[in-house]
């Protein structure tokens, strides 16, 4: 280790290695440490260590040759040697918005920053609850890279908010989006409705991540997004229609409460559903109980759309069409599917009751919208689309 010393003079720059030093006339002696990188020192004695976490050279530090490194969410970065123990990984920005402040910018304020991907985001977050980043990269966007850094930005000015959802040890946290000001104004405002207030907002945010069934809205909502994942990449097959149990429930007068329903198109063929997710929390007798409601529905003149079961495993699968023999249901469809069968739901992975182990395709149930009435929405209109936006 060298050490040197630079005498007091008038305002100039020193290049000490690859470092610059910025020295102001009325410092006294400063002794440099050449050799090791000073952001990894301890401050010198006598030389308190405060300021910005990198120098200045209003400070009269070393300036490194280069900027910070940009940081993502906690659980998001795939870039080569970033690990989840790196402490860059542990830091993320703030928004520079305050749902409190009066100075938050308006929709009009921002409104040349937003593309239709933007607003077909806030639709898709307002209409199911909360997405993931990998969730909305696979929906809207090509490249994850390009994704979280659109979602920074948006957040930058209140369009989104997030919140983190810590996972099991060794496995990457998952980050959530929510609505954010502007985005909750937006499809408030687009829908005739009083946008929300700010103490509205945080609650519905806050119910959103202490909910205790999220992780089953999550992988109710993945279904789906595999859907329009296979429609991005298969030509003339399109997910027409997804509500969310909210917006199913309603449209059926409360008789039901699916996990979501939607409508499958491929061609100039159409087949619609409703989803029932099971995660092995429940004895099977209480899925099988919940076809009651379905059957009063048809009878009350509903849809005869087909009911999707998706079990965790083959196993509980099988169990379950044992139990169904038991009690047939000959107005209904009723079809299941389990990881073991595919992860892509317009595949071949549905097994029909009562017709044996042959798996068919999403397409290839028994179609139908039956005579609109008021428990039957009748076929999807444009504006049904998820990505309505973006047609």
């Amino acid at each position: 280790m060298h050490t040197g010393c630079v005498a007091r003079t008038s305002r100039r720059l020193v290049f000490v290695g690859r470092y610059l030093l910025f020295q102001p006339h009325t410092w006294p002696e400063v002794r440099l440490r050449v050799g090791r990188d000073p952001g990894l020192d301890s401050a010198p004695p006598g030389r308190p260590q405060a300021g910005p976490p990198w120098p200045t050279p209003q400070q009269g530090d070393l300036m490194p040759a280069s900027r910070p490194t940009r940081l993502f969410p906690v659980g998001e970065v795939s870039r080569t040697g970033i690990t989840p123990s790196s402490p860059s990984v542990y830091r993320s920005s703030t928004p520079s918005y305050s749902v409190n402040s009066s100075s938050s910018p308006t929709l009009i304020d921002v409104s040349h920053r937003l593309r239709p991907r933007d607003y077909a985001l806030a639709s898709l977050l307002d209409d199911h609850t909360t997405l993931t980043t990998g969730q909305l990269t696979d929906v809207l966007f090509t490249s994850a890279i390009t994704c979280r850094h659109r979602l920074t930005v948006l957040r930058s000015f209140g369009f989104v908010d997030r919140f983190i959802r810590r996972s099991e040890p060794g496995t990457a946290n998952i980050v959530c989006w929510v609505p954010g000001p502007l985005s909750a104004r937006l499809t408030a405002l687009a829908a005739e409705q009083a946008p929300p207030t700010a103490r509205a907002l945080r609650e519905r945010q806050d119910r959103i991540y202490a909910n205790p069934a999220l992780d089953h809205l999550l992988e109710a909502n993945d279904f789906f997004v595999r859907l329009l994942v296979h429609s991005r990449t298969s030509q003339d097959t399109a997910l027409s229609r997804w509500w969310s149990e909210r917006a199913t429930a309603g449209a059926f007068g409360r008789r039901i409460h699916p996990d979501g329903h939607g409508v499958w198109a491929d061609g100039h063929h159409e087949t619609g559903f409703f989803l029932e997710l099971d995660r092995g929390t429940e004895p099977l007798g209480r899925l099988a109980d919940k076809l009651n409601s379905y059957r009063r529905l048809r009878a009350e003149g509903g849809p005869p759309y087909a009911v999707l079961f998706v079990l965790p495993n083959r196993a509980r699968e099988q169990n379950l069409h044992r139990r169904l023999a038991d009690r047939p249901e000959p107005n209904l469809v009723i079809a299941t599917t389990s990881p073991e069968a595919g992860d892509d739901p317009a595949e071949l992975v549905w097994r029909l009751v009562g017709n044996g182990r042959h798996r068919i395709r999403l397409i290839d149930l028994p179609r139908g919208h039956g005579q609109p009435g008021p428990l039957n929405p009748g076929a999807p209109r444009p504006d049904d689309h998820p990505l309505r936006h973006l047609r």
